[in-house]
């Protein structure tokens, strides 16, 4: 039987690290088959680990230490994600993680990539002049896009931020909604009015409106301009055509930076119809300053279903029969 011993001083970290009724001990125990006790002691707390092979302990006696220095409180997801990279082999990237904020809503929730592949996500996005996310859904693509371009006009770096999105049908035609043009449009922008209305308010973000400083509009608004000293976002991305594609990368400008997201898994283009999107990744991987980062399942930080939904229509597209019942929870998936 090995055993390996966690000191820790400060009985609100242990308290984290266990969870409400345990639960947080409970997932690691299961993910990696040993057994985790707190024993109190007069200088503090110590946390017993013990099971019956000396890989599994120390794999949980690592999960256990990284969630020791985290200074918020520990969700299920965070468990998950962590036990998954340590189990993975991939437990020192954690490293990478840190409480830098990317930004603060106007309910002072500071934002911040909960994984590595966010983390450095949100590195290419500082780095480079164009950056293509490209993941399933639920990775905070979009999100995290936004979050960088409020930060960028809040530090004056850009004087504006403009957003755009194809408006492409998924199963409904744009002609059988109500309304005139704009009462049409709006519901494909929705996503990007929600995540500017979390980061700057209403009135905030009408005012910027009126004055010029946000614009969203449709993809094809974008023709025949120049984007100066703008932060630009191009979201669901996968539903751009490939001379679509190119027309929006050029119309980049002096002093302003792209952002290009997209799942290219879940495309609404006309069957037969090349993605510009998947176009864009395979002709601009070796040009400097653009950076291709790939999402993945493990970056999903939705409801933790939603990776197994990712998990299950990524094996149905490879031909696999698919088994909800031995899908291992997230975490433990290899």
């Amino acid at each position: 039987m090995t055993e390996k011993i966690i000191t820790i001083n400060c009985a609100e970290t242990v308290a984290r690290i266990f969870g409400s009724y345990d639960a947080n001990i409970r997932q690691l125990e299961q993910t990696f088959g040993v057994s985790i006790v707190n024993r109190e002691r007069n200088d503090g707390n110590s946390i017993v680990i013990t099971g019956g092979g000396a890989e599994k302990v120390n794999q949980a006696a690592a999960a256990v230490a990284y969630l020791a220095k985290m200074n918020e409180a520990i969700s299920d997801q965070t468990v998950d994600y962590v036990a998954d990279m340590i189990k993975s082999g991939d437990g020192g990237a954690l490293s990478e993680l840190d409480d830098s904020c990317i930004c603060v809503t106007t309910r002072g929730k500071p934002i911040k990539a909960k994984t590595v592949g966010q983390r450095r996500y949100v590195d290419a996005i500082k780095r480079n002049t164009i950056v293509l996310g490209v993941g399933p859904a639920g990775t905070g693509k979009t999100f995290l896009a936004v979050a960088m371009a409020v930060t960028a006009l809040r530090n004056k770096e850009v004087s504006r931020i403009i957003l755009t999105r194809p408006a492409v049908e998924a199963g409904e035609r744009l002609g059988y909604l109500p309304g005139d043009l704009q009462s049409k449009i709006d519901p494909y922008l929705r996503p990007l009015y929600d995540a500017l209305f979390e980061m700057m308010g209403g009135d905030n973000y009408a005012k910027n409106v009126e004055k010029g400083v946000i614009e969203i509009a449709p993809l094809a608004y974008m023709r025949g301009r120049t984007l100066d000293d703008s932060f630009i976002i191009l979201d669901e991305a996968q539903n751009t055509t490939p001379e679509q594609m190119k027309m929006f990368l050029t119309r980049l400008g002096h002093n302003s930076k792209v952002v290009v997201t997209g799942d290219i898994t879940q495309t609404d283009l006309p069957r037969g119809q090349k993605s510009g999107l998947v176009e864009a990744v395979r002709i601009l991987t070796d040009i400097d300053d653009i950076k291709i980062h790939r999402l993945s399942e493990k970056d999903v930080v939705r409801h933790k279903l939603v990776q197994q939904i990712v998990l299950a229509y990524e094996k149905h597209e490879q031909g696999k029969k698919f088994d909800y019942k031995k899908t291992p929870k997230r975490g433990t998936e290899k």
